[in-house]
Formats: structure tokens, sequence, C-alpha cells
């Protein structure tokens, strides 16, 4: 099945020349399918980009998926146009009153700011709130991974020397969980973070379980034990040239940053990266849709029950 977005929305044709299976919703209307409806709160900068590297995994699902795009009404973009935000977004209040097989909540590179500084920290909790009440299963990712564990947990972030910058190698810890059904034993990720979590933090919480990590980079992937609440570290959505654009950015500006680890060839930033994750990330929102959003959801939204932690 595709992956149901508006036929104007720049990811729409750049798919489609990527011969990946996208519908627009006319000629999904005229299915009578019920589509899994997916959440995404984009607090990336690059929102054009970042709603193309999530709707790529989406699409690789035999579901059908329809995405609704939400932003905050306390922050206003500086780097996506004013008129496609107006075309393709929807604010809290305009569906706080719907309900969502899923959500993603994306991460953002404001990690150097308390929780409680960020302008939209407010809207954030009451959008976490909702998601407990209104969302089957919710992915946090990398930042959104961080103050969600913040949130619904009460896990610190603890501040790294140096930025967490490359492409690390994982191994998973709970090969039974559905989540890394058909993972190797071993496989790489990349991450692009300032910011991390302790490990004994998240041993001390009953309601996480570690579902993958890093000897390098820390826990990666943690899931409370319904898989309601999905928290991914690092960014397994970036492109084959995303950490290459952060690289290159960060050595415009005279910023400190090495090069990023496992990534280019014999660590040559004049050799092209090698995209090494790719087939984990799409398993990993394939599992997600299938596991804890298809097989879990009730057909009928209005009998999701609020999140319980055991």
């Amino acid at each position: 099945m595709p992956l149901i977005i508006p036929k104007e929305l720049p990811a729409f044709d750049e798919l489609s020349r990527e011969n990946v299976f996208v519908m627009h919703r006319e000629r999904a209307q005229s299915q009578h399918i019920r589509p899994l409806r997916i959440l995404i709160l984009n607090l990336m900068p690059t929102k054009i980009v970042t709603e193309t590297q999530l709707a790529r995994l989406l699409a690789n699902s035999p579901l059908q998926v329809q995405i609704t795009f939400l932003k905050t009404a306390t922050h206003d973009t500086t780097h996506t146009p004013p008129e496609h935000m107006k075309a393709f977004y929807k604010s809290f209040d305009e569906i706080r009153s719907e309900r969502f097989d899923g959500m993603i909540i994306t991460g953002a590179p404001i990690e150097d700011l308390d929780y409680e500084d960020v302008d939209y920290w407010d809207e954030l909790c009451t959008i976490m709130d909702y998601t407990k009440e209104n969302v089957y299963s919710t992915i946090h990712l990398c930042w959104g991974a961080l103050a969600g564990l913040y949130y619904h947990f009460g896990i610190p972030k603890v501040h790294l020397p140096e930025k967490m910058f490359g492409v690390f190698e994982h191994r998973v810890t709970r090969p039974s969980n559905p989540l890394v059904r058909g993972f190797d034993e071993v496989f790489y990720a990349p991450h692009s973070r300032h910011t991390g979590i302790s490990r004994e933090d998240v041993d001390n919480c009953k309601a996480l379980r570690i579902l993958a990590e890093s000897d390098a980079a820390g826990p990666f992937l943690m899931s409370t034990e319904n898989g309601r609440q999905i928290f991914v570290t690092g960014h397994p959505e970036y492109d084959k040239y995303t950490l290459d654009s952060e690289y290159r950015r960060d050595v415009d500006k005279g910023l400190p940053i090495h090069v990023p680890v496992n990534y280019y060839p014999d660590d040559d930033p004049t050799k092209p990266p090698l995209f090494r994750w790719r087939a984990h990330a799409h398993l990993l929102y394939e599992n997600w849709l299938n596991y804890y959003v298809y097989q879990n959801t009730p057909y009928d939204l209005g009998e999701i029950q609020r999140v319980k932690h055991e």
C-alpha cells in the first residue's frame, strides 16, 4: 500500500522519481480502506528535507499511511517559506480533538538550552500529554527523544564533552522485541547531538526497555513494554549526505567540529560517504507501523486507552 500525501507537497515529486509508492488523497479516498493516520510534529529547521526523509521511510510498507504535519504555534519557523507552512501544516488547536494511530516527534537543534527555556516547551508538553490518550504509539527522535524521556520519566539530559557525530555501531539487546525483528545483531545508525542520557538513569526507570545500544553512543532505541512510547536518540531517517551537509556547514561557520565517525572512507571528506544505515532505518519504521500501529491500534480510534506505565 502507498503513502498518502498531498500531490503539491515537494516530497511527492521527489519520492515518485525514486519509484517510491505514493498516492494523492483523491485516489486514496476511492479505495474504501481506512489508512493509518500518522501525525508528525516537525521541529527541524529544514522542514522540507525532514518531510521527505520521514515520508520515504513511512512509504516502504504494505500499509496505507496518511500523514498530517503539525507545527508549533509558539515558535515561527524562519527556514521554510510561510506559504509552505500554511499549505501543509496544522496547529495543535486544529487537531487536538482528533486521534491518530501513530505520531513522530522530531529532533531540534536547541540542545544547549534547558528544556524550560525553549520558547515552545509548554506547548510541547501539552502535545506530549495529548499523545498519551489520543495517539496509540509515538516515536521520539534525537532531541525529541531526550525531551520525551525528560517529560515522561524525569530523565535529565547530559552534556557531552564533544559532539556525538557520525555513524556508530549498535547491538540489539532485546532481539525478541518486535521493533527490532529482522535486525542484524550489529547495525549502524547516525548520531548528531551535543547531549545524551545516562544509561544508569534509563536502567533505573522500570517503565523503559533498552532495545539497542552503542558502546560509543549509548542507549539508542528504548521503548515502554507495550510500545506506546518509543525513543530513538539518533537519526536513522537521515539521508546519505545529511551528515556531510552538517559537517560542511559547521566548517564554513568556523565551529569546532570533527569529521563524522565511520562516514567518509578513510575519514576523507573529499570521498563520497558510505550509506550503511538505510536498510535498518526502513526496517525500524516497517516494524513500528506493523507491530505497534497497525496490529494493535483499535480500528475505531475513539477506543484508544490512556497510556499507563507498569
